[in-house]
């Protein structure tokens, strides 16, 4: 008996990057769904429970992926959130989910600076789901 693959929802805006994401967790053996935009991301949360969801920091906002982590986690407490996000970079400004505190105001599991290689990510979601 096979078992499912697991799924993962992938939300940026950026095109390219979306792409990579996709094919490279594709690549690490789950299936994939994305979207664009943090609005398309809460469309695809209405109607899919992913396993497991990566979501840009700056999109329509400048806090997009905080506001679709939020909702995420509101409707499913136990799936694990990834914020993965160039916003260090271009702003300065560092982001950490390693305290309660931190859990508290960022609804996320883990937060990846973008450029992350393929392997480390791969350990990474393998972490958070269990496997």
């Amino acid at each position: 008996m096979s078992e499912l693959k697991k799924l993962v929802l992938i939300v940026d805006d950026d095109q390219d990057y979306l792409e990579q994401m996709k094919l490279q967790v594709e690549l690490f053996g789950f299936d994939t769904i994305t979207a664009s935009s943090r609005s398309e991301g809460e469309k695809m949360l209405s109607t899919t429970r992913p396993d497991l969801a990566i979501f840009d920091l700056m999109m329509e906002t400048q806090d997009s992926g905080f506001v679709l982590a939020y909702k995420a986690k509101k409707m499913y407490p136990d799936m694990p959130v990834i914020i993965a996000t160039a916003a260090t970079a271009e702003t300065g400004i560092t982001f950490k989910v390693e305290t309660e505190e931190d859990k508290n105001w960022i609804k996320a599991d883990l937060y990846l600076e973008k450029g992350i290689r393929g392997d480390q990510l791969h350990r990474e979601i393998n972490k958070l789901l269990k496997i």
